[in-house]
């Protein structure tokens, strides 16, 4: 996985530095007021997975969140809450369906 950084938006603007897709996923920093921006460039839909981490009051594991994200489109998902934060890796580990032109930004407001 590799760890990817929040970008600022700021008052003159920003233009997101996207970068590919990790074939074994990413880890985001956990900015609650920020979201994953995920551009696909394929001719197939791809499905991004944001594990939640963590079992529901009766001892199921919660259920992760699958945004598909259509052929040539893009999806901004977040909030990332601090509540989607992994013990483990200490950040919000997403996977995906396929990474060949797949681009990801992560970007803090």
């Amino acid at each position: 996985m590799a760890n990817l950084n929040a970008q600022k938006v700021v008052l003159g603007g920003l233009a997101p530095a996207f970068t590919a897709a990790a074939a074994g996923g990413d880890t985001l920093p956990p900015v609650g007021s920020g979201f994953l921006v995920v551009k696909n460039g394929s001719g197939a839909s791809v499905n991004v997975t944001v594990a939640t981490p963590g079992n529901t009051e009766f001892g199921i594991a919660q259920p992760d969140v699958v945004v598909a994200v259509p052929a040539a489109g893009e999806r901004y998902i977040g909030p990332l809450s601090t509540n989607l934060t992994d013990p483990v890796s200490n950040g919000i580990n997403v996977t995906y369906s396929a990474v060949a032109s797949v681009t990801v930004a992560v970007v803090a407001v």
